[in-house]
């Protein structure tokens, strides 16, 4: 049951998402994970529910865990079309990204937790949608970048089933949820603000090469009892590097099912 507590004095209403998603096409099961929307009174972040657990322990037991994944992370202006898409390549990126989707509103409607959703459908990022949303609640919001229809998004999904957000609950805070040790400094890292063009060669680079990083520090080590492990293998000398970065470039190839497709890597 979806129970909405708004008011329009509460500083961030919180929408909790369930998503389910391939980062490997072929998979024939999805992932799948809890994503914090939070419409703030001038800007919207989306991100992993497992941040907001994170950043809770770090605040009531002092402590300073950090957690990412693969999943979005992503804040913009409300109203606006700029997405700022904070990525972790190695380091923590922001990359700017400006997303219009245009909307196709059907007459066709359903009933879920009490509330009329009405379709809709669009193209966007080289796959075809299909959102639920409600007239209801007059936010024009919805998880990742899906915005913009005249209503809140309860759920939204692709045709090929690679990926769905189904909205499962919402509460409101009473005060604007600080993000700034999740997402805008990272680990006490203030991301870098890159172009797509420098994200895509980095991606390549780190493709061709991805155990650079870690040769370099396994080159420089000097503890003797130290362990070096790679996938779940410990590396024992120089020359298991060639196998395990064909083993990291096979995985890189085939979690390669991003939600906009048509920004896919190409690796050869």
């Amino acid at each position: 049951m979806i129970l909405f507590s708004l008011s329009l004095s509460a500083q961030t209403h919180r929408f909790i998402y369930e998503y389910h998603f391939k980062t490997d096409s072929t998979a024939a099961e999805k992932r799948k994970v809890s994503m914090v929307l939070d419409v703030n009174p001038d800007e919207v972040k989306f991100y992993n529910y497992d941040f907001v657990v994170t950043d809770s322990i770090n605040k009531t037991k002092g402590e300073n865990n950090i957690v990412w994944d693969d999943t979005p992370a992503l804040t913009r202006k409300k109203n606006s079309l700029v997405t700022s898409n904070y990525i972790m390549v190695q380091n923590m990126f922001i990359v700017e990204t400006t997303d219009k989707i245009n909307w196709n509103l059907d007459d066709e409607t359903k009933i879920i937790g009490g509330y009329k959703l009405q379709k809709a459908t669009a193209k966007y990022g080289g796959r075809n949608w299909t959102a639920w949303f409600t007239k209801e609640i007059s936010l024009n919001e919805g998880p990742y970048k899906f915005n913009g229809l005249p209503g809140m998004i309860f759920e939204i999904y692709d045709d090929k089933d690679n990926f769905r957000f189904s909205l499962v609950k919402s509460y409101k805070l009473y005060k604007t949820y600080e993000t700034r040790e999740i997402l805008e400094n990272f680990g006490g890292q203030k991301p870098v603000k890159i172009p797509e063009s420098r994200l895509k060669k980095m991606l390549l680079d780190h493709y061709n090469d991805p155990l650079h990083g870690f040769k370099e520090q396994y080159k420089n080590n000097t503890h003797p009892d130290a362990r070096f492990m790679v996938m779940g293998i410990e590396v024992k000398s120089p020359e298991q590097f060639k196998e395990l970065s064909e083993m990291m470039q096979k995985n890189i190839k085939k979690n390669n099912n991003p939600i906009e497709v048509d920004k896919a890597i190409h690796y050869n």
